[in-house]
């Protein structure tokens, strides 16, 4: 972990000894500025019972900058995109040095158990959203089933 900030170390340590419930978030043996993320489908969500991977990276100037954070696992979201990019106003505008990573990894479960179409990433998932919320529900679950279930 040498040439790490003491910032990170800290907050890795916290990670890895009080994790949030349903986020794992753990250090790559060869990089310990790049995190590999399971985040588990919010109940009373079209996402529950998902387990969906993530990938998580500090840039060199973190605090002063946000993580990089995507999904490896596909999904069905209007805010999140085919390459697994993430429309979240705490990863780009409202970023802040006192945000931390486990308060991104909570933001992003938030995330999937309320989508926002009206700032999409995705136009034709939050088209769909608005005119028939009940069928794009019933796509994500269905995504949920195929691609973030453990088999």
């Amino acid at each position: 972990m040498s040439g790490l900030s003491h910032r990170i170390m800290k907050e890795t340590q916290r990670l890895l000894e009080d994790p949030s419930p349903g986020i794992s978030a753990i250090p790559d043996e060869k990089n310990a500025r790049y995190f590999h993320v399971l985040v588990s489908g919010p109940q009373d969500s079209p996402y529950e019972g998902g387990i969906f991977k993530l990938e998580l990276f500090l840039p060199g100037a973190y605090p002063m900058k946000a993580p990089l954070v995507r999904f490896l696992t596909k999904i069905y979201h209007p805010n999140i995109d085919s390459l697994g990019r993430i429309c979240l106003d705490v990863l780009g505008d409202k970023w802040s040095p006192a945000l931390q990573i486990r308060t991104i990894l909570l933001s992003i479960q938030a995330l999937l158990s309320a989508p926002n179409p009206d700032d999409p990433l995705v136009n034709d998932v939050a088209d769909l959203w608005k005119v028939n919320q009940k069928r794009a529900i019933q796509n994500a679950r269905e995504w949920t089933l195929r691609y973030a279930m453990e088999n």
